[in-house]
């Protein structure tokens, strides 16, 4: 594995001040520090934000868009050549089981393959006006953008925001999660390893407090994208409000998992725990709540169950482990906090709830059944290993639960019946749903929420649009 990066990545490189500030970073696994992070100060944001400004000004925003193609394809490329590194350094700073933290490293690659080749195929349209001549609309780039990404992901989706930001012709300063710094420092490095220009991609690791605040403040800075917590998204959009910031936040989730009778729901049984287990819970888009047709209910539990207790719970480093540990103590305490709540509510624990592994941040996934719709653990996200399990006797008495949620980010369907799967998909409020799967993302398709769980879209050319200005031209005949 190469060298682990620390420093602030600034115009092109790692600046290695010596009396700068540094945060330790503890592998969740075994509780061991593994290395010292350098944490930016508002004065670096500044420093950053004007470089990027200058970058976007004098080249990258008129590069021609060949060129830009070009660039951004051999970024995809060495991310490719470098997808061990990466998943090693996830491994180390997430306690994600390698295989996922390969596969997420890999995702990354293809998003910039993606946008790459979108660069030469998103452009403006021209109109009919009734006054003859000639109208016409253009998409310009907005200027700097700040990506400020979450720890849970944290790969993944920095290529997420930098990839399309980049592509539309901005100029991106990238502030990594405190726990999470490593890949999104690796990421600048590989960037500007592969051809692109200094300035272009900076990364700012540091306090969201510190660094986060001021970037979003910062009066060069054109709009803000943000993926996290739903509390520190309402802050960020307060903030960008007072100079009127393009926003878009990706935010919490309390997604649903409806499974009727009519579907495979033995299938649904044994491939549902890893929808809301997988990154131990630590995923906004987690099918933590599900509602299950009474008539099945019993046996679906069961094999449910069954399937979570193979679930192989371990060493990140070893191939066959599929969860790992939580991301620090302070999480796993906060999602025990839920699990005391559910006792005193004398929830049922069908399996988990306690802490098998002496060693590391370790909690075992959970399943509680006989949750009041008013307690915590069924209306708050736990983010953590923990799934609630209910039965349904009516359609409608069902969806109107599933939507009491002020979240509304994902959620899976289960049915045979064309007709119900079509009915329920629109009746369902939430910006993206699967029907007879688990599956959320896809980079070719738009990612987002309603309600709260956020406004905007990542991946797909729903993000490029997100990027950039539309500018409407009309020419007299």
């Amino acid at each position: 594995m190469s060298a682990i990066p620390t420093d602030l990545f600034l115009d092109g490189r790692f600046s290695s001040e010596l009396n700068r500030r540094r945060t330790t970073l503890i592998n969740p696994a075994t509780e061991e520090p593994f290395a010292e992070v350098a944490a930016a100060e508002p004065a670096d944001v500044d420093s950053a934000v004007e470089s990027a400004h200058r970058a976007w000004e004098t080249g990258w925003r008129d590069l021609a868009p060949g060129k830009r193609t070009e660039i951004l394809f051999a970024v995809s490329r060495k991310l490719r050549e470098h997808v061990e590194d990466i998943a090693q350094l996830e491994r180390q700073q997430m306690g994600k089981p390698i295989a996922d933290a390969r596969d997420e490293a890999a995702l990354g690659a293809r998003v910039f393959e993606y946008y790459a080749g979108a660069v030469t195929k998103f452009g403006g349209q021209t109109i009919p006006v009734s006054r003859g001549g000639l109208d016409f609309t253009l998409r310009q780039s907005i200027g700097v953008v700040a990506a400020i990404v979450p720890w849970n992901f944290p790969f993944p989706i920095a290529c997420w925001k930098a990839a399309p930001a980049l592509a539309a012709g901005n100029c991106v300063v990238l502030k990594p999660a405190s726990l999470s710094p490593l890949t999104a420092l690796k990421l600048g490095e590989l960037a500007h390893a592969a051809g692109l220009p200094p300035g272009v991609l900076q990364v700012l690791p540091g306090s969201g407090a510190a660094v986060g605040d001021a970037l979003v403040t910062h009066p060069r800075i054109r709009k803000v994208s943000f993926t996290g917590s739903t509390e520190v998204g309402r802050r960020i959009m307060e903030l960008a409000a007072r100079d009127l910031k393009r926003v878009s936040l990706e935010l919490g989730g309390k997604s649903p998992n409806i499974v009727f009778a009519d579907s495979d729901w033995k299938r649904a049984a044994e491939t549902s725990p890893m929808s809301v287990f997988a990154n131990t819970g630590q995923d906004c888009c987690a099918r933590s709540r599900m509602f299950v047709e009474r008539t099945i209910f019993e046996p679906f539990v069961e094999q449910f169950v069954a399937a979570t207790r193979k679930l192989v719970v371990g060493d990140p480093s070893q191939e066959s482990t599929q969860l790992g540990p939580m991301v620090s103590a302070a999480q796993r305490l906060l999602v025990e906090e839920f699990l005391a709540d559910a006792r005193k509510q004398g929830s049922a624990f069908a399996c988990g709830g306690g802490r098998s592994h002496p060693r590391g941040w370790y909690l075992d996934p959970t399943v509680l059944l006989d949750v009041g719709l008013a307690d915590r653990c069924w209306r708050e996200e736990i983010f953590g290993p923990v799934v609630v399990i209910t039965p349904f006797d009516d359609e409608v008495t069902m969806l109107n639960e599933v939507n009491a949620s002020p979240y509304g980010l994902s959620g899976s369907i289960w049915t045979n019946d064309l007709s119900r799967a079509l009915r329920v998909v629109r009746a369902v409020e939430s910006g993206v749903l699967s029907v007879n799967s688990h599956s959320s993302v896809h980079v070719e398709a738009p990612f987002g929420g309603f309600k709260q769980s956020g406004l905007g879209r990542d991946l797909g050319m729903a993000a490029m649009e997100g990027y950039t200005e539309l500018k409407n031209v009309y020419v007299a005949g």
